[in-house]
């Protein structure tokens, strides 16, 4: 109910903003929010060859065909001239995302149709793992610790084993396999959901944990920075994973809360404490490499441990293939009918995430989210907040919305301020220490058509802004 209205009030914001600057005068068109496409120049205004500045019309080429003419010395460098039959187009900025329509399209074609493959690929392993009995011997060994902290799911359930893989995997970096697993353990949940058009308990729990995005090896991050030129890209690796921390903590705490779960639980605060050691000796171990090496060890690790589960996943299943034979099929006609309800997910999801990609594509290219961010920006500016950070809060804003959008900020201020400014840190860290939270949101809930998430947005919500505001201590205290 809670993402309905929000997303009737996004999409309805967006559109009375985009025709009363149409008729305030202060756009000329906008055509650009339906058709405009990522980069595109926008059409600010359209004059008359003679009603221009005399040195505009001495650089006009009036050829048959439309000419475009870029004048850096004397105008500015972002404004475009084009002239065709007698008038003059003047362009100037760029598009900062797609237009309602190209949106549609991408989102089929960019986002669906590569997330079905991932799907296929590894919902089809997750069958392997189902039929060789490897799932439910993960489950029992985790049932301990799990139940403590989901307490209304069954000792040894599948989901576990699922939930665990898709932790494992976000730890890791690991997106395109954290995805299939996290939509098998959602709809593990729905079965054992007693209103199905109602997010239980265990799901709001699960989904606040994963959105936190507790990563270790901030593989996409360091990729950015290293192709900016950053002079040590894994440098903000240990703030990300402090910020994701703390972000997950806090999701546990507010649903642990809001849920009566015992904190006091010794396993629970073993497993805690294993975990907090784990991540520092791994911090420790990264720390004492030169630059050759943590960019060799931070570009590797995830890709082993992949392969590694994969190549597990295959081998188990050799080793029990007679479960295979009572079952009457094969390990590859298991590995078909698993990818089969991968395609079968995606298909499902693509009316969700659609819905919510074009809402937001709508509210960022009619201007009322820049509006915002400015504002924002200069509310905190007045507090006395540098501008270093300031610059850096775009990214923040949009990363609930749009990992895609808020990515494209991310290079902006690396591009705009240097990456080892630490406006370009901190936009990193930001990228790094939360999920896209509508997204999320859209396509998990979605997926086992839950109408009603109950206080699972707001808490969310709440965690982002956690981690925006750890993340700025952090990367202060860092850089």
């Amino acid at each position: 109910m809670v993402l309905s209205r929000f997303w009737l009030v996004i999409f309805i914001s967006a559109i009375v903003f985009v025709v009363f600057s149409l008729f305030s005068g202060d756009s000329y068109t906008i055509d650009h929010v339906l058709n405009g496409k990522k980069d595109d120049p926008i059409l600010v205004s359209e004059k008359f060859a003679e009603e221009l500045p005399a040195f505009i019309k001495d650089s006009i080429k009036k050829a048959p065909e439309q000419t475009m003419i870029i004048n850096r010395d004397t105008l500015n460098a972002d404004t475009t001239y084009v002239y065709k039959n007698k008038t003059v187009k003047i362009y100037s900025g760029v598009q900062k995302s797609d237009g309602l329509l190209p949106t549609c399209k991408s989102t089929l074609l960019d986002l669906i149709l590569p997330l079905m493959a991932y799907l296929a690929f590894f919902c089809g392993l997750m069958e392997l793992l189902i039929i060789s009995g490897a799932s439910g011997k993960l489950a029992k060994a985790l049932s301990p610790v799990f139940v403590k902290v989901f307490p209304s799911i069954p000792k040894n359930h599948p989901s576990i084993s699922y939930m665990t893989l898709n932790f494992a995997a976000n730890f890791l970096g690991l997106d395109s396999a954290a995805t299939p697993f996290g939509l098998k353990a959602m709809e593990s949940l729905q079965e054992i959901n007693p209103e199905k058009d109602k997010a239980s308990d265990a799901q709001i729990m699960f989904m606040c944990l994963h959105a936190s995005g507790l990563t270790l090896i901030a593989t996409s991050i360091i990729g950015y920075r290293a192709a900016a030129n950053a002079s040590n890209p894994a440098d903000v690796m240990l703030p990300c994973i402090i910020t994701s921390f703390i972000g997950t903590i806090a999701a546990f705490l507010i649903v642990g809360i809001k849920q009566r779960i015992n904190f006091k639980s010794a396993s629970l605060v073993i497993v805690l404490m294993v975990l907090i050691a784990a991540i520092v000796g791994l911090l420790m171990y990264v720390n004492h490499l030169d630059l050759i090496g943590k960019n060799y060890f931070t570009s590797n690790l995830s890709a082993l441990i992949l392969i590694g589960i994969i190549a597990f996943t295959l081998i188990f299943s050799f080793i029990n293939e007679k479960k295979f034979t009572e079952a009457s099929t094969t390990v590859f006609e298991s590995f078909v009918v698993g990818a089969n309800n991968g395609v079968k997910t995606g298909v499902t999801i693509f009316p969700y995430v659609l819905g919510m990609l074009v809402a937001i594509s709508l509210f960022r290219n009619s201007g009322l989210f820049e509006i915002i961010s400015n504002w924002i920006a200069f509310i905190f500016s007045n507090m006395g907040v540098s501008k270093q950070i300031t610059d850096a809060l775009p990214v923040a804003l949009l990363r609930p919305f749009s990992s895609a959008g808020s990515r494209g900020f991310l290079i902006d201020s690396m591009n705009t301020f240097g990456a080892d400014s630490l406006t370009a840190r901190l936009a990193s860290i930001f990228q790094c220490s939360a999920e896209s939270t509508f997204y999320v949101i859209a396509v998990y809930f979605g997926s086992v058509n839950i109408k009603n998430t109950r206080y699972a947005l707001g808490t969310m919500l709440v965690v982002d802004l956690i981690c925006v505001i750890t993340a700025i201590f952090v990367a202060t205290w860092f850089f």
